[in-house]
């Protein structure tokens, strides 16, 4: 049965947590790529509206659009230009969309780093001999990226600041109505100025998502 977008919702946050356990443990994220390959998916089919594909490896595409499109997902977590993307070139025919995101550890966001046609993304990729293709991750970097619109589900204001969650379970921080970076940082200050302890009932301290959502539900009790 295919995962309602509630669903979607739920699992991307749940995978984004566990992410950001597993590297507090000191875990690479380069050695998670079944969690940060798992996430991309999620995320790519949050923002088509679309479905996982049905078949368990399904060769070719991961999550099919709301529109029909069958799409590729490829997921890094490097911060670099060095590297490159790998495809199937065999099995590219079967592909109408290519979506290459980026997991940006320090803000614990996806970013999506192509999403175009896959003639498109063609043109980008150099076809080596042994049945591989490859987009260099340099020629990435400076693609103009609409971005996406995700759904705010819950905001709360203090002081000069507005703490938002976005549906895809992505804190955001503005101070003055810009953006600010690293999201962590500014809600332990926020949570040291409340008072809020900033670590869970374990002791162990709350993730960014964990933290930022405690301190909307504080702001907004």
């Amino acid at each position: 049965m295919a995962l309602t977008q509630m669903q979607i919702i739920q699992s991307l946050g749940e995978a984004m947590s566990w992410l950001e356990r597993e590297l507090s443990w000191d875990v690479p994220a380069t050695e998670l790529r079944h969690l940060t390959g798992r996430i991309g998916e999620l995320y790519a089919a949050l923002i088509t509206n679309g479905r996982m594909a049905t078949e368990v490896n399904q060769a070719g595409y991961d999550v099919v659009s709301s529109s029909g499109e069958r799409i590729s997902v490829k997921t890094t977590a490097k911060m670099g230009s060095s590297g490159h993307i790998s495809f199937n070139t065999n099995t590219l025919a079967l592909v109408d969309r290519i979506i290459i995101l980026r997991i940006n550890t320090e803000e614990m966001q996806v970013e999506t780093l192509l999403d175009s046609t896959a003639e498109q993304a063609k043109l980008l990729m150099n076809i080596g001999p042994t049945g591989k293709s490859a987009i260099a991750m340099s020629k990435l970097i400076n693609i103009p990226v609409k971005p996406r619109v995700l759904l705010n589900v819950k905001e709360a204001t203090w002081n000069n600041y507005k703490l938002v969650e976005l549906e895809s379970g992505t804190i955001e921080v503005f101070l003055n109505d810009e953006l600010v970076t690293p999201s962590k940082r500014y809600l332990c200050d926020i949570a040291k100025e409340l008072g809020v302890s900033i670590l869970n009932g374990n002791g162990n301290p709350f993730n960014t998502r964990q933290l930022g959502s405690v301190l909307i539900k504080e702001l907004l009790n």
